[in-house]
């Protein structure tokens, strides 16, 4: 490894982009998969007879 990679830091964080980018859309699905099951269980809800 050359010393000014080693210095820097810059060998160790080289694939530090990708993996926040991979960090952000799985936090963003996990978002859009628990608003849609809250949707999902709000409308069962609505349309079960008697409650309101």
């Amino acid at each position: 490894m050359r010393r000014d990679l080693a210095i820097s830091g810059v060998a160790r964080h080289a694939e530090r982009p990708a993996r926040s980018i991979a960090c952000l859309a799985f936090v963003a699905l996990l978002g859009v998969a628990f608003w849609a099951g809250a949707v999902w269980i709000a409308e069962q809800f609505m349309q079960t007879p008697g409650l309101f």
